[in-house]
């Protein structure tokens, strides 16, 4: 059994135009929404055994904040740069390549990819996956292959303003 967890950074700032768009920080929402949804994983019981996430300054912050709560070691987090504005096909080429030997994985990346790839896990699932939004699904495989869907159960769609 595997379970795969996508996240989308929590909300990011745009104060300084002159920056970078991978150098830009969580703003005051972000800030108050990453420990919230850090939180909320917890309490769904996901405890990944790797944690990969998009170089961009505010997915790394956001994968460091729920790393964090969720007691795994920061330590081991994992940059993957083609998560950066990753498109639904990048993210699935991540994921094949991680070693069959994890059976939790959890991703920080950006939209629109995480959206579509959301979709691609659970059809119709969402039109738009907000800032700091998870989902979260397991599924029957031996490897991380997914180039063709499998059938899945969806553990948790859950974010910030979903009450």
């Amino acid at each position: 059994m595997k379970v795969l967890t996508i996240v989308r950074h929590a909300k990011s700032s745009w104060s300084d135009t002159g920056l970078p768009d991978r150098e830009r920080p969580l703003n005051r929402r972000g800030e108050r929404d990453a420990p919230e949804m850090a939180r909320r994983i917890a309490a769904h019981g996901i405890r990944p055994s790797q944690i990969v996430s998009s170089p961009a300054v505010r997915a790394w912050t956001t994968a460091k904040v729920v790393a964090q709560e969720i007691g795994y070691p920061v330590e081991f987090l994992q940059r993957e740069d083609s998560l950066y504005l990753a498109s639904m096909d990048e993210i699935l080429d991540v994921i094949v390549a991680q070693d069959a030997g994890f059976n939790s994985l959890m991703l920080f990346g950006h939209n629109p990819g995480l959206t579509d790839f959301a979709n691609f896990l659970s059809p119709g699932l969402t039109n738009n996956l907000p800032t700091a939004g998870v989902v979260s699904v397991q599924f029957e495989r031996e490897d991380w292959n997914l180039h063709e869907r499998p059938d899945v159960e969806l553990l948790t769609h859950d974010y910030p303003k979903r009450v």
